[in-house]
């Protein structure tokens, strides 16, 4: 029975490696030959960042709509759609460049059309060849994934809201798997994320907050791990949006003596030590939620690059040593992405969880108020408490997200 399940999964390995060369192969048939370069831009680099297209390979490659505002030659502003990047660069003023190079911009119809024909132009970057681009406001990757996140907890949670209105989970018990799962999640959120962190009962207006970016990070998450989808947090600039949410909540609640702490610093200290701590605070300030943006988005992107280096090794070693060693490099490279994916699985809830306490704790150290006696001089024990909970906390999200 045991050797039945080992070639069961031996052969699913096999069958997965294989769809995973069908892509490269057909590249290779269509070209003379396939460089190293390319497969590290391409296979690995080009499928890991955003880009303006859905890859359904070996189905097919999806464009987006391309929206440029422009800077036309006469000086003027003007808004440009096009329906994909194949139609910018065949009806309007764009060329492609390569990769890492700053000038040498291709605009001959030939080799552009040779460009298009080899799907070269869903891997380049495009410049306009008269006025230039003030903004690209394309239809991205990431944005449709993102969108779709945000869509699937929305449903969701129109859904248990249409349930408990009727009165289920509220005057009679929860039905079914799925409203106890999420409801179960909630409470966590409620009990070991938001009330801790957040002093008194000030944690009910947060709580919404807090849900939406769990949920939100999490959805992303594991849309990371659905063939052909791509997770939205592995781009720096939702990451870096959710963080400014963040920070814009912390500015827009904060309480008046953690401004006055904040702008004037510790009233104990020495007006030189003061005008040195002040600014300090504030780049701390900002960095915490620099830090918490580049946090997620570095854990998603890592773990998309691990497991595209693994695939990418196959073909790589397909390049330096033939054939019969990639083979042999199938089952090793096949067998390690499992094990990443379910790592990823793991950390897509962990990612969710550090962010949201995060969140919170930076939150609850805006709003705390500060009584004097007994808060030691000048500081509250509540906020002492609360710093010393933050340090823990990144010491622990550092130590666990370092997978």
């Amino acid at each position: 029975m045991m050797a039945r399940v080992r070639s069961l999964g031996l052969a699913v390995l096999l069958l997965f490696g294989g769809l995973s060369l069908a892509t490269p192969v057909e590249a290779a048939e269509e070209k003379d030959g396939v460089s190293l370069e390319d497969i590290v831009n391409n296979s690995i680099l080009g499928h890991a960042e955003d880009g303006n297209y859905l890859n359904f390979k070996p189905f097919g490659v999806v464009e987006l709509p391309r929206i440029m505002l422009v800077r036309a030659g006469q000086g003027e502003l003007a808004l440009e759609v096009f329906g994909s990047t194949k139609s910018l660069l065949k009806n309007g003023p764009y060329g492609l460049k390569a990769h890492g190079e700053e000038h040498g911009l291709v605009t001959d119809p030939n080799k552009l059309k040779e460009a298009i024909a080899a799907k070269e132009h869903l891997h380049r970057s495009v410049a306009r060849t008269k006025g230039h681009v003030v903004a690209d406001l394309s239809i991205t990757r990431h944005l449709i994934f993102a969108l779709l996140a945000m869509v699937i907890v929305f449903g969701v949670f129109i859904a248990l809201a249409q349930r408990y209105k009727n009165g289920v989970g509220r005057t009679e018990a929860p039905k079914g798997i799925f409203q106890n799962m999420m409801e179960v999640m909630v409470v966590f959120v409620r009990d070991e994320i938001a009330k801790p962190n957040i002093p008194g009962e000030k944690w009910r207006t947060f709580l919404p907050y807090l849900l939406t970016a769990f949920f939100f990070i999490l959805v992303a998450n594991i849309l990371g791990l659905v063939p052909f989808a791509g997770a939205a947090t592995s781009n720096i600039a939702i990451t870096g949006v959710m963080a400014v949410m963040t920070f814009g909540t912390v500015l827009l609640y904060s309480s008046k003596d953690y401004y006055k702490e904040l702008l004037t610093g510790p009233p104990d200290a020495p007006v030189f030590v003061r005008i040195i701590m002040v600014p300090i605070e504030i780049i701390g300030l900002v960095m915490r939620h620099v830090a918490l943006a580049v946090r997620l988005f570095a854990n998603m992107m890592g773990g998309a690059l691990i497991i595209f280096s693994l695939i990418g090794l196959i073909f790589i070693i397909n390049v330096l040593f033939g054939e019969v060693a990639a083979v042999g490099t199938v089952v090793i490279s096949v067998g390690f992405t499992v094990f990443i994916l379910l790592l990823k699985l793991l950390v897509a809830f962990i990612q969710a969880y550090v962010f949201t306490i995060l969140s919170a704790l930076f939150i609850g150290m805006a709003v705390e108020e500060h009584h004097s006696g007994g808060g030691g001089e000048g500081e509250s024990p509540d906020s002492s408490r609360l710093g010393e909970r933050l340090d823990s906390v990144e010491k622990e999200a550092l130590g666990t997200t370092s997978t």
